[in-house]
């Protein structure tokens, strides 16, 4: 099987670096931004299987950066992270298209198991185009 192409958003520097390194040990490939903006320019120059995208974020926010990602790459599979108490944009990311979401702090084998879902979605999406 291949490795999922996986973008990681999240302005937490040392939170997403941690991501990092635990989905990389887990057999992921994963390219790190640490903002909105940066997210949309990287899914403007290169497909990603799934992208993990925190919902607070300084500037851009998650759902901005979700309408914007959707505009580029509108078949991606998205898993919110959202901090303790904003549920809610964890639900309105979902109505616009994420594939679901995970409360801050998450367990690596909570995302590591939503990742997945997301990825044979994508890849079942592909068979039928």
């Amino acid at each position: 099987m291949e490795r999922p192409i996986i973008l990681l958003v999240d302005d937490e520097v040392a939170f997403a670096d941690n991501l990092l390194k635990l989905l990389s040990k887990r057999g992921y490939d994963v390219i790190v931004v640490y903002n909105g903006a940066d997210a949309v320019n990287m899914v403007g120059e290169k497909e990603f299987d799934v992208i993990i995208l925190d919902m607070k974020m300084p500037g851009m926010d998650g759902i901005a950066t979700l309408k914007e990602i959707r505009k580029i790459a509108p078949l991606v599979e998205v898993v919110i992270l959202t901090g303790h108490g904003s549920v809610e944009s964890g639900i309105e990311g979902m109505q616009l298209g994420a594939f679901d979401f995970l409360m801050k702090p998450v367990r690596i084998d909570d995302l590591q198991e939503k990742v997945s879902e997301a990825y044979q979605r994508k890849l079942i999406q592909r068979e039928r185009e």
